[in-house]
């Protein structure tokens, strides 16, 4: 894309980097479902929209980690178990999506598998928050519902197999270092096979598999798109796939989102982010489904609106999220009192 387009629509890519950096910021992920879609109606080439999102992603990231770490978000110790796990997992999963590129089946499979999982966790996500506000000694004790953790990681925590390591910064006391080893080699196995960042799985993994409280689970898996979105942009860099303009262009907007989505999740229960989160994957969910439908009965308008509809949830959630902020800062100077 000539360098006279992208400053052309200079004011839609901070736009547009506002709204995928607070949405970051908030839930925890790189927002690749939205932006490369995005960028792709505004023009780009999709392999220079996957490259030039990377390397926002790389920015935006590290702006919004470093805001959770002031809130002590960021579990350093378990981000980085998780990203040597991951490693082993990304090579998996692209040794089988070479092998079902030989077959043929590649596209078909991999969009099939990331609809059922986008649904999937958005239906498990949706359940959990009914379950929690329909039960009265869960309400009655919100401080104290994550600290237990969930079932699944009360048992993986009892597992025994050495070397144990403890994470203080996500409340647990000990647990086998092969947990949390494990659980990276399957995300990023799922994240290398779907093509995606993997923020979106490895969010949930983190609460459900560990039982990390919301936030820490938000601030450490953004701590781990550092590293994930540094090797993807330097790849697509080498091959000359990155816009760099339009990256530093999107950078302005995200980083201020960032900010914006990290600061709000000092004023919305852990609770209520997993709701909104797994409503936003539910129509990604919708997206993703729409797009293949588009594909089978060669309809070029469905994959259109596929992706003018996860742009336009994207922005209703941050206004959602903004509109959560302000009524948050609003409450606490009226109380005097600092943010829980």
């Amino acid at each position: 894309m000539p360098i006279e387009d992208v400053t052309s629509i200079a004011w839609l890519l901070v736009l547009l980097g506002f709204i995928v950096g607070t949405l970051s910021g908030f839930f925890g992920v790189g927002g690749a479902f939205i932006m490369t879609p995005a960028l792709n109606i505004l023009g780009f080439p999709i392999v220079y929209a996957i490259g030039t999102d990377l390397a926002l992603m790389l920015g935006s990231s590290t702006v919004a980690t470093i805001r959770h770490f002031r809130f002590g978000n960021v579990d350093i110790r378990l981000g980085i178990y998780m990203v040597l796990g991951t490693i082993v997992g990304v090579w998996l999963g692209k040794e089988l999506v070479f092998f079902l590129l030989a077959s043929g089946d590649a596209e078909m499979v991999i969009r099939l598998i990331y609809i059922i999982l986008l649904f999937s966790l958005s239906a498990f996500m949706v359940y959990d928050y009914i379950t929690f506000i329909t039960r009265p000694h869960l309400q009655a004790n919100k401080p104290n519902t994550e600290s237990r953790g969930t079932h699944l990681s009360r048992r993986l925590r009892q597992i025994k197999l050495r070397p144990m390591v403890k994470l203080p910064a996500s409340g647990i006391r000990q647990i086998s270092l092969w947990v949390p080893l494990s659980i990276g080699v399957i995300t990023g196995f799922l994240a290398s096979f779907l093509g995606v960042g993997g923020g979106f799985i490895r969010m949930p993994a983190l609460i459900y598999g560990l039982g990390v409280p919301t936030s820490v689970a938000v601030g450490t898996d953004l701590f781990e798109i550092i590293f994930s979105s540094a090797f993807g942009a330097f790849l697509y860099a080498m091959e000359g796939k990155v816009i760099l303009l339009a990256a530093m262009i999107l950078l302005l907007g995200a980083s201020l989102g960032a900010q914006v989505g990290s600061y709000a999740t000092r004023y919305v229960r852990g609770m209520r982010v997993r709701l909104y989160f797994a409503l936003t994957i539910f129509f990604a969910g919708v997206s993703v489904t729409l797009k293949q439908l588009g594909v089978w009965h060669d309809i070029p308008l469905l994959s259109t609106i596929a992706g003018y509809l996860i742009v336009g949830v994207a922005t209703i959630m941050m206004m959602i999220i903004v509109v959560k902020l302000i009524l948050g800062l609003i409450a606490h100077h009226a109380r005097g009192d600092h943010p829980a």
